[in-house]
């Protein structure tokens, strides 16, 4: 499906939005002043973006550890995004959730999450909600390669096909468990484990954002339709360690550099639509400078904002209804 010069753009947007604000915690990371720890999106962001472009306020995500990515393709403010990793009052969640666990559940971001694996069920209940009371939601839930191995996935996915929900799993294949390939470590194909559970499974190109596109609009289109379950292999690369401060003895010399310099999906992007004429270099330009201002004001307001106080202890402990 071709999509028109303002969905472009805004896809650009996103990915450049992602990519800068990951190139950014990086390097304030590396400073000192973001507690916690951090996990870095930058890379994938073809993936993330290609997904949610077909996605709109019905829909809910659930995410990983490396959840910033997620939270901007859905929509999620970068301002409050930064202010939560800097762990301040004004954050997303308060300055309480932080990295591995920012969260905005009024755009459907159901949170990022330290426990690998932990998404999958979660998206099913979000699942089972819409289509118990008819909303015509999807529910997305994105998982690494280590996470497609783990217990909660696979009996997500049972689940998924057994109840007919309207789900679809998005397993983000960066080619490393942490430190462990992923060729050593995942037994078969994740396509033909889709297919073994009943649901459809496709494999695409995480460096092409249409080709992510594509795929995620054929699985939206199966779930919203009531054809249930499907998952989506993206294989793509991260530019950064598992975490900030991860050596990357595992990856080859070179390794890095040279998929930044073959496989970026921003470069990709660029390419196909300025030599396409669907966009001119000068409109992904303003982009460019226009997130640029908007990452520097996010990082000068997170450093200056307040964090939490001794009364804000007791408060987003017990769910109000």
């Amino acid at each position: 499906m071709q999509l028109n010069r303002d969905d472009l753009l805004k896809a650009y947007r996103d990915m450049r939005t992602i990519r800068a604000f990951e190139d950014r915690v990086h390097d304030e990371f590396a400073k000192g002043g973001i507690p916690g720890f951090v996990h870095l999106y930058a890379g994938e962001e073809a993936s993330g973006v290609g997904v949610c472009m077909n996605l709109d306020d019905r829909d809910k995500i659930a995410s990983t550890h490396r959840g910033h990515g997620h939270c901007i393709a859905k929509g999620c403010d970068a301002k409050a995004m930064m202010k939560e990793i800097y762990g301040k009052r004004d954050g997303l969640c308060g300055g309480k959730g932080g990295s591995m666990h920012i969260a905005d559940l009024s755009r459907g971001m159901m949170g990022a999450n330290g426990i690998v694996g932990g998404g999958p069920p979660l998206i099913c209940g979000a699942a089972l909600t819409a289509k118990t009371l008819k909303t015509g939601g999807v529910a997305v839930a994105f998982v690494g390669d280590g996470g497609s191995n783990q217990g909660t996935t696979l009996e997500s996915y049972n689940l998924a096909r057994v109840w007919n929900l309207p789900v679809i799993f998005v397993v983000e294949d960066n080619g490393y468990a942490e430190s462990t390939a992923s060729a050593w470590s995942v037994g078969g194909s994740q396509k033909k484990r889709a297919e073994a559970f009943g649901m459809p499974g496709l494999e695409v190109d995480g460096h092409d954002f249409f080709a992510v596109n594509e795929a995620a609009r054929q699985a939206v289109e199966w779930a919203r339709g009531g054809d249930g379950p499907s998952l989506i292999h993206v294989r793509l690369d991260r530019h950064y360690g598992h975490f900030e401060g991860d050596a990357m003895t595992y990856r080859a010399d070179g390794e890095v550099e040279k998929l930044r310099a073959e496989r970026d999906a921003l470069n990709i992007f660029r390419a196909k639509v300025v030599q396409a004429h669907l966009l001119e270099s000068s409109q992904l330009d303003a982009i460019d400078a226009e997130v640029a201002a908007i990452i520097d004001e996010a990082v000068a307001e997170a450093e200056d904002a307040s964090p939490p106080g001794e009364v804000d202890l007791l408060t987003d402990v017990y769910v109000s209804y």
